[in-house]
């Protein structure tokens, strides 16, 4: 089949390599705002260098990954949808509730696909939780305790643009929180702070972040997030039962010491980022992408998988900026 991706940057570089390398992709159209970019990458992998997003849609593609700025997905996905094709589209689908409604809205209408990229869901480390919270083998949950910690800020540029650290960062560990246990967020109590590089206060963001949640079956979650975890990138989730307590992400690679005199001692080569640490999920969450597009599989991440945790993600907001507890039916559904 024939992919278009739009977008060359970091992740939509790793995309066109898997692409370019499936089996079920005969010929891949890159595009990008920076078409030197564009052109590079193409080089790299084989694919064709399109030089404008406009010339994607016209080069009759079976399907779409996005993978640009996060501004302009909501605009790239309603395209795709008018044009009835399916796409890919890396979190998120718009930076707030409003414009992801009207995007979804837009799928709906067109009766296409839109599969979101939480690359979480296709870690073998994540899927093994979820089955054994499922299954009953850890008896009732009572406790979840999940992280992000990233090992160095982004760019000060990126910071106004990225939505902030609970819908930019966190927003995949409410995914997984929901994924994994089966059940919806009742109510959030989050706070931050600002108190590492000053761009962060300059962004109205924080580098630092914490929220419990509160399940609908009464399980609580606490989910905590950084951008200044010098030890490397740190993704982990602990799931406690009243008969057993797993974790995933903790491996030879995670970046934790123990203090203890015949603890762990610290990693040889801890992960450095999240294309290291997901790599095969990147390639997983494509490689069912395509098989969604072949009518092979349902697709195992919509929109409003996509909103639930956008969903959440706004409500901590709210909770830090209001200090205050926040349920999460507070917020207008759409």
């Amino acid at each position: 089949m024939r992919i278009g991706l739009i977008g060359t940057g970091r992740i939509g570089s790793f995309h066109a390599r898997a692409l370019s390398g499936h089996r079920d992709v005969g010929a891949l159209v890159v595009a990008d705002a920076e078409g030197p970019r564009a052109a590079e990458v193409a080089r790299r992998t084989g694919a064709t260098a399109a030089a404008s997003v406009d010339e994607i849609f016209a080069r009759d593609v079976d399907a779409v990954v996005i993978a640009s700025a996060t501004a302009s997905h909501a605009a790239l996905i309603g395209r795709a949808a008018r044009a009835g094709l399916p796409v890919f589209c890396e979190k998120p689908v718009a930076i707030d509730l409003p414009g992801t409604l009207a995007a979804l809205r837009e799928v709906e209408a067109a009766g296409t696909v839109l599969q979101l990229g939480f690359m979480r869901r296709f870690d073998a480390g994540y899927a093994a939780a979820r089955e054994r919270v499922r299954s009953g083998a850890l008896g009732r949950l009572h406790t979840v305790r999940a992280l992000t910690s990233d090992p160095a800020p982004p760019p000060a540029a990126y910071l106004p643009l990225s939505g902030g650290l609970y819908r930019d960062c966190l927003v995949h560990d409410f995914d997984m929180v929901r994924w994994v246990t089966g059940r919806e967020v009742a109510e959030v109590y989050a706070t931050g702070s600002d108190a590492g590089p000053a761009m962060f206060r300059e962004a109205g963001d924080v580098d630092t972040a914490a929220a419990l949640l509160t399940l609908d079956d009464g399980t609580l979650v606490t989910t905590t997030a950084t951008r200044c975890n010098g030890a490397g990138y740190d993704v982990r989730m602990e799931l406690a039962g009243e008969l057993d307590q797993i974790s995933v992400g903790l491996d030879g690679r995670t970046p934790v010491t123990s203090a203890e005199p015949a603890g762990r001692p610290p990693a040889d080569r801890p992960w450095p980022g999240f294309l290291e640490r997901f790599g095969p999920a990147y390639e997983a969450e494509l490689d069912a992408f395509l098989r969604v597009v072949r009518g092979e599989l349902d697709n195992p991440c919509d929109g409003r998988e996509a909103l639930a945790a956008l969903r959440i993600a706004e409500a901590c907001e709210l909770s830090r900026r209001e200090r205050r507890p926040v349920r999460a039916d507070e917020l207008a559904t759409g």
